[in-house]
């Protein structure tokens, strides 16, 4: 991003989204004010990448969750397009790794060099790697052997690189948009249940309308592309963060994650015989966080100040499906990850059983 790049003089004018709340005026006054900016950045990635809405507005929910997404889909669906995007309309800066199977950590996180200072002395100087910056596009992760995927675990968990025993902090916001191909596995390696864990959400791309790809051509063979001007900048973003962690979840709501997540576990007290057969590995406490952080901000998007069942429907899919494992008998039956989940979200009671005796 250029440095004459500006946000616009409203958006500038803004008061903090998290300061100064005392009132519930001032509250409805600071969400307002934060979900124009919110419509403002849809529109300004919708000017370049032609539908998708569903999977702008989930990024968008990691995004000011404070996490991390993995979009899955085929090639040619506007995946980088997006992230690129993304980083022009949020004043971000903004890196892309190709991740190879010949990428080594080093091309990722810097390395040490020899240079001769100033007294003509040889001193080790830590040279930064590409993912020294805000938002990140881990393009293909998985052609990338384990050992380069795992230079990518502290940083997404601790927002730090260690090297040469050195640890150097990352600038906050700092988002990684990982990108893989469902469908060519050949030459890949799968990423481990680990790592997975990381990613607030997972992201499955689609395949565009009729409509869309009409729109797709007249936009991509004109002769010029739209340009997509900043209106958020990192401190208005960590500011819309700490705004969403405000959203109340109500105790039945909470317990209702609670209970769902505890549903994927095979043999648990809450899993039912169905999931017992269908699942391998359950979730992590990590998918109850990220059920909660995503709704919020949901919520906050919607213009409420409390997390609903229909928050948590609309976000566990995208939450759980990178953490349940199905097992040999779900595939054998046809079902992936999407479908076991789906049949957990239709059986679980929204309320516990105690509640309703």
């Amino acid at each position: 991003m250029s440095a004459d790049a500006t946000l616009p003089a409203d958006v500038a004018a803004l008061p903090p989204f998290d300061d100064g709340i005392d009132d519930e005026a001032t509250a409805r006054e600071r969400c307002a004010a934060f979900r124009d900016v919110a419509r403002r950045l849809r529109e300004a990635v919708g000017a370049r990448l032609v539908g998708q809405q569903a999977v702008v507005d989930q990024v968008l929910w990691s995004l000011f969750a404070g996490g991390h997404v993995l979009l899955e889909g085929v090639p040619g669906l506007g995946k980088t397009l997006l992230v690129r995007t993304l980083g022009d309309a949020m004043h971000l800066d903004f890196s892309r790794i190709q991740f190879t199977p010949d990428l080594m950590p080093a091309d990722i996180l810097g390395t040490q060099i020899l240079v001769e200072d100033a007294h003509g002395h040889r001193v080790m100087q830590f040279r930064p790697g590409p993912i020294f910056t805000q938002v990140l596009l881990a393009d293909e992760i998985n052609r990338a052997s384990p050992k380069s995927q795992s230079a990518l675990l502290e940083a997404m968990q601790e927002r730090a690189v260690t090297v040469g025993g050195q640890t150097h902090r990352l600038r906050a916001p700092f988002l990684v948009l990982a990108t893989q191909n469902p469908i060519e596995q050949e030459g890949t390696y799968p990423l481990p249940e680990a790592q997975l864990d990381r990613f607030l959400l997972k992201v499955t791309v689609p395949a565009v309308e009729r409509a869309d790809l009409m729109e797709i051509l007249r936009r991509t063979t004109a002769a010029n592309e739209p340009a997509v001007r900043p209106v958020l900048d990192g401190e208005r973003i960590l500011q819309a963060q700490r705004l969403a962690r405000r959203i109340v979840v109500a105790e039945p709501v909470q317990d209702y994650v609670i209970r769902l997540v505890l549903a994927t576990h095979p043999g648990g007290e809450h899993a039912d015989p169905r999931a017992g057969r269908e699942i391998a590995v359950g979730a992590s406490p990590r998918a109850a966080q990220a059920i909660v952080t995503a709704a919020k901000v949901r919520a906050l998007f919607d213009g409420r100040f409390h997390v609903s069942m229909g928050d948590v429907h609309a976000v566990a899919p995208a939450a759980l499906r990178h953490r349940v494992l199905p097992s040999f008998e779900a595939e054998a039956d046809g079902l992936d990850a999407d479908g076991v989940v789906a049949g957990i979200l239709s059986r679980l009671p929204r309320h516990a059983p105690e509640a309703s005796t």
